[in-house]
């Protein structure tokens, strides 16, 4: 059995894929930001805060890191509304993504903070710095450093999990492929654009965080 490769139904498609790779985009970024946020917070109150703090955001870390993303994103969508909460699409998926990357990003930026040495630390204590001022003038440049490839790392493979919103009907890149192809039936020529699509996402971010490194730690 032949088959032949047409590619012209998929590229006929091109705006509503375009449209698939800016929904992937926001995602992307808006749950970076609001990962590496919670993962910051999360970060300093185990290494900084209290027995008790520390033991909830273990146990946050723990659970979200032990759970599919699928599973975490359902209980969102679809588990919510038996408790009167009712969630559009984008926004549970917004939610589920930042909840998921922010307890890896707690133990990168965890890792991060704690191989700052010591005396470091006490050196700022010394010239009169309040705890705020040495965490944000001390501690966490020379932490973001050391970081930074895990995060930019994590950052990639969250952007390549987007996909699974796909499942509770968000136009991410990954829904309007299958769109596109109830519509062709051309599985592989559809799978393969995509698959090409986030293979230049992933190089594009790496290429951009590569840049950010350089600007940031390695000019200076």
């Amino acid at each position: 059995m032949k088959y032949g490769l047409q590619f012209r139904d998929v590229f006929a498609a091109w705006e509503s894929i375009l449209d698939g790779v800016w929904i992937t985009l926001l995602l992307s970024a808006v749950a970076m930001v609001g990962g590496l946020v919670i993962g910051i917070a999360c970060a300093a109150a185990r290494v900084y805060g209290p027995t008790w703090l520390r033991r909830i955001v273990g146990t946050y870390v723990e659970v979200i890191r032990n759970t599919p993303l699928l599973v975490q994103l359902f209980l969102i969508f679809f588990g919510l509304p038996s408790f009167g909460i009712r969630l559009d699409g984008l926004t549970a998926a917004i939610i589920a993504l930042v909840v998921n990357l922010g307890a890896y990003t707690t133990e990168i930026v965890r890792a991060g903070l704690e191989a700052v040495p010591k005396a470091q630390v006490e050196a700022g204590h010394s010239l009169g710095l309040s705890g705020l001022q040495v965490f944000r003038y001390v501690v966490m440049f020379p932490a973001l450093k050391a970081m930074f490839p895990a995060l930019a790392s994590q950052f990639v493979l969250l952007m390549l999990a987007t996909s699974v919103v796909s499942q509770i009907s968000v136009e991410d890149l990954f829904h309007v492929a299958s769109i596109v192809q109830s519509r062709t039936f051309r599985d592989f020529e559809v799978y393969t654009v995509i698959g090409v699509l986030y293979l230049g996402l992933a190089f594009a971010f790496r290429g951009l965080f590569a840049g950010l490194y350089y600007w940031a730690f390695v000019r200076r």
